[in-house]
């Protein structure tokens, strides 16, 4: 028991450090959709019935569904991730769970001024939270977490961010960002699936209390009940350390294999990115084939023994891309290619992918 014991705190050490957080400031998770229902659900909870009853979210509408539908929840519009509406009992049904949801489209624009535009129009007297990717899953670009930070502070809000798409590609300082409560998961920086973290941000006495979102026992301080996973929180914690200590390395390699990808899809007519490169992450690319005659799945298909592609998010696999949808591109949904690049990418594996594009597009 005490060897497990120091093993997890060891695990908690590492993932802090990659966070830029204090280790008593992690709550381990089964990944970062548990992590974004607990802080979004339990400080809205708490503030609501323990604190001055500010029950408001502010969220954008191309977040992560663990984002969006976690506060579609919260405003009364769904009970379900695949049934949203349609109850049972009949009929289309909109309830009152005594919060509030406002979305808006701001993490698409890496434009301060604009963030701070939209932001600040749908803040109200009870608005308690905003929630708002660091890195869109979808088509990478970079929100302006610290800008959205110092707007929260201003009106007594806090910020939460989905981390999970920068962990260990990017820099990232809790601390330094302004960021109070965020999300990650150990898959993405080539840990076990079904691990994650939630990071909660301490005062002088402590993490600031929330609802718990699992009750039961008292394991991560009372906020998380249920036996630790203390295998996957190890293989967490290893993970953690070796993309702390891979970053830069990381971050060139993959930088240099997009700027081949981008120099190479630009000799070929009718693709481009959906965003601007200098607004995203690089490792993520959303690319359009403005073509009449192709279509995405139909393509993916055709190209899967050679290369693994996808249309959107793993969590949205098989609908049409809310995200695109969101940014008024509609007619572009079964036109959008999801590129992703990682550390064991090749500079042969672009040159085999522009080649695949350059010959069936």
């Amino acid at each position: 028991a005490t060897n497990a014991k120091n093993a997890v705190e060891y695990a908690r050490e590492k993932v802090a450090k990659l966070l830029g957080a204090e280790p008593e400031e992690i709550i381990f998770t089964a990944g970062a959709t548990e992590s974004s229902n607990f802080i979004i659900k339990g400080y809205l909870d708490y503030r609501k019935f323990y604190g001055d009853g500010r029950n408001h979210v502010i969220t954008s509408l191309v977040e992560h569904k663990a984002t969006l539908n976690t506060c579609k929840y919260l405003n009364g519009e769904l009970y379900s991730n695949n049934d949203p509406t349609t109850s049972l009992f009949g009929g289309k049904k909109k309830v009152d769970r005594g919060y509030e949801a406002s979305f808006v489209v701001f993490s698409t624009t890496g434009i301060p001024e604009e963030v701070i535009k939209e932001i600040s129009s749908f803040i109200k007297e009870n608005t308690a939270l905003v929630s708002m990717l660091y890195v869109n899953n979808e088509i990478g670009t970079i929100s302006d977490v610290k800008a959205v930070a110092a707007i929260c502070k201003r009106n007594n809000i806090a910020l939460h961010s989905d981390l999970t798409q920068a962990l260990g590609k990017i820099e990232i300082d809790v601390k330094r960002m302004g960021i109070d409560y965020a999300s990650c998961s150990a898959h993405k920086i080539y840990g076990p699936k079904g691990i994650g973290a939630a990071f909660m941000k301490s005062d002088a006495y402590g993490i600031v209390p929330i609802t718990a979102f699992m009750h039961g026992g008292e394991q991560e301080f009372g906020f998380r009940a249920g036996t630790h996973a203390v295998h996957n929180i190890v293989g967490f914690g290893k993970a953690a350390e070796i993309a702390l200590r891979d970053l830069k390395e990381n971050e060139a390699h993959i930088k240099s294999l997009d700027d081949m990808l981008i120099a190479g899809i630009s000799s070929i007519d009718g693709i481009h990115t959906t965003v601007d490169a200098a607004k995203r992450l690089p490792g993520i690319v959303s690319l359009v084939v403005d073509k009449s005659d192709f279509h995405n799945e139909r393509f993916i298909k055709k190209i899967s023994e050679d290369v693994a592609l996808s249309t959107g998010s793993a969590c949205s696999a098989g609908e049409p891309s809310y995200v695109i949808q969101a940014l008024g591109l509609a007619d572009k949904v079964t036109k959008v290619l999801r590129v992703s690049i990682n550390k064991y990418t090749t500079a042969k594996d672009i040159e085999e992918f522009v080649g695949i594009l350059k010959a069936e597009i």
